[in-house]
């Protein structure tokens, strides 16, 4: 039924054809994660004006597909570290929808009981990292992790990885190329992934990089490199399952550089197509390719629907906790400044 489905859609062929797993349940266990974080990002956009979210938010609308497409891949015990732009990412891997709800209410019932916010989610339980708000910083962090794994894992077959996300500003960082050459010298596992969507906040890649080479830059360390034109979910999955496949087994670091597009502002909930520094009908092509609905069509409809009930009961779930949970005692802030 599936490859029915295809060679009678010429648009979903073009789009997905020959990276398709063979394995329903991956398709389905892919739309599920795509429409969790869709759905939850939507609903933060909806609560943001009433100020019950207590910190600012950057959405990941529109790049789902390549937090999904990579976290699909990782063991339970594999590592992911994201950015301030993590709900995605943080989801992708299994982190605790609920703590996450809360932690943006700024609830003592948060990962991070409240201090941490959107831009800090961290769930140690999933193997997700602390996120951080300062642009580059946690790239060296996951290598560190990944140095760490590569140790633990010496005389074994399959090593446990660190997966490494972070935006194409960030590239721009001295300890970006620092963390590739210390990478690549001691062969870490880790999976460095690029979610470059073009902007640093504002500012597009014309005005940022003499040339948009990213991959040859960082082929220049010997790492092996994928560069992907677009966010095509079952694309970014198999690219990701090949690198991990080699770096579990002693290969050292890869690259990956995914081309993707933020659907709403930088920062906040709402549109910033009217700011000068970007048109609408850029994002069309973006829409047209929407990963959730080509992912979704690929399911019968009972399926997607049993889904889409699913997660709207989980999120509604998370928002009553978020609700429910109390706010951290005054001497929480004292707590976790020092190591005990």
């Amino acid at each position: 039924m599936l490859s029915d489905l295809v060679s009678n859609s010429p648009f979903l062929g073009e789009v997905m054809s020959g990276n398709i797993p063979a394995d329903p349940a991956i398709i389905a266990r892919v739309y599920r994660s795509l429409r969790l974080i869709r759905r939850t990002e939507e609903e933060i956009a909806r609560i943001y004006p009433s100020d019950k979210i207590k910190s600012p938010v950057h959405l990941s609308i529109g790049q789902e597909a390549v937090a999904v497409g990579v976290c699909d891949v990782l063991g339970d015990d594999d590592v992911m570290s994201a950015t301030y732009r993590g709900h995605a990412a943080y989801l992708a891997k299994g982190g605790d929808l609920r703590q996450m709800m809360a932690e943006l209410f700024g609830k003592a019932g948060g990962g991070a009981k409240g201090k941490a916010g959107s831009m800090h989610l961290v769930d140690m339980k999933a193997n997700v990292l602390g996120m951080s708000a300062v642009v580059g910083t946690t790239i060296p962090i996951a290598a560190g992790y990944a140095f760490a794994l590569g140790r633990e894992g010496q005389g074994e077959t399959e090593r446990r990885i660190t997966a490494c996300f972070f935006g194409d500003g960030a590239t721009e960082e001295g300890v970006f190329s620092e963390t590739l050459n210390f990478a690549a010298l001691h062969k870490l596992p880790v999976l460095f992934v690029c979610e470059n969507n073009g902007f640093a906040i504002h500012s597009p890649l014309s005005n940022r990089w003499a040339t948009e080479a990213l991959c040859e830059r960082v082929a220049t360390y010997g790492i092996p490199t994928h560069s992907l034109d677009r966010d095509d979910v079952f694309t970014i999955r198999e690219t990701a399952q090949k690198a991990a496949d080699e770096i579990r087994h002693g290969g050292g670091p890869q690259f990956i550089e995914c081309k993707t597009y933020r659907w709403r502002e930088h920062v906040g909930p709402g549109e910033d197509y009217d700011d000068s520094y970007r048109n609408r009908a850029d994002l069309e092509p973006w829409q047209a390719r929407d990963q959730i609905k080509l992912t979704g069509d690929m399911l019968d409809a009972g399926e997607r629907q049993a889904i889409d009930d699913e997660i709207e009961t989980a999120i509604a779930d998370a928002i009553q906790f978020a609700e429910d949970s109390p706010w951290p005692d005054p001497e929480e802030l004292f707590n976790h400044v020092f190591a005990d």
